[in-house]
């Protein structure tokens, strides 16, 4: 049950990094890695600010949200210096 709701969640973020972050098109799958991806990174990142943003799935989609935009704006700069 803990995977599909990693799956949801990282759904859930995935598309909103991709509305807000232009210039990056990925397919549902991309964005579901990304979202996982950026649960780790926003989990970490807010774990090291000390923020806590509760243990619930908004929290987890929030979290997942932050760290995605992160990485796909490194990719942008990435992208961009090649």
């Amino acid at each position: 049950m803990n995977i599909l709701i990693w799956i949801l969640v990282g759904a859930i973020a995935g598309f909103l990094a991709d509305w807000v972050v232009k210039g990056i098109r990925m397919g549902l799958l991309g964005k579901i890695i990304v979202g996982i991806l950026g649960g780790f990174v926003g989990g970490w990142l807010f774990s090291l600010l000390g923020i806590n943003l509760g243990n619930g799935i908004l929290g987890a989609v929030i979290s997942a949200f932050v760290g995605a935009v992160i990485l796909l704006m490194l990719l942008l700069i990435i992208r961009r210096r090649r």
